[in-house]
């Protein structure tokens, strides 16, 4: 194979990379709070406070950030509506839609394997006990 026929097939981004920018995506979407908002937005449009009672424990501060940061990453967009009081909607784009699917599985894997984690959690911290009662 030629280097030149390997140049083309090399894919432009490497999330390994350190100073790759697909890095800031991976931390976005990894975070609880991103994937929480997401899985409820992947229902429908909703309000500030509906996504606040809909994600239990999240602070306003934090699905503040949450959402702006998400806009800001062209996921969600945000519909200001000339009212008194004014309303704001928050709605999946089309780049979030094509997330949400992956988000459900993953929101899906953790509810369906949560007693397994939990059993291998209880385990390992038996055998770390173990051995440093050993040591």
């Amino acid at each position: 194979m030629s280097d030149s026929h390997l140049l083309e097939t090399k894919l432009p981004w490497n999330v390994f990379d350190n100073n790759c920018p697909t890095r800031q995506v991976l931390d976005r979407i990894a975070d609880k709070w991103t994937v929480l908002v997401i899985r409820r937005l992947s229902d429908g449009t909703l309000r500030f406070a509906q996504i606040r009672r809909a994600v239990d424990g999240i602070s306003q501060k934090v699905l503040t950030n949450t959402l702006r940061g998400l806009e800001r990453d062209g996921i969600v967009t945000r519909r200001i509506y000339a009212s008194v009081p004014p309303r704001v909607e928050y709605s999946l784009t089309d780049l979030g839609r094509s997330l949400s699917d992956m988000v459900g599985r993953i929101c899906g894997w953790a509810e369906a394997n949560i007693e397994k984690v939990q059993e291998a959690r209880a385990t390992y911290d038996r055998a770390s006990e173990d051995s440093r009662l050993s040591a």
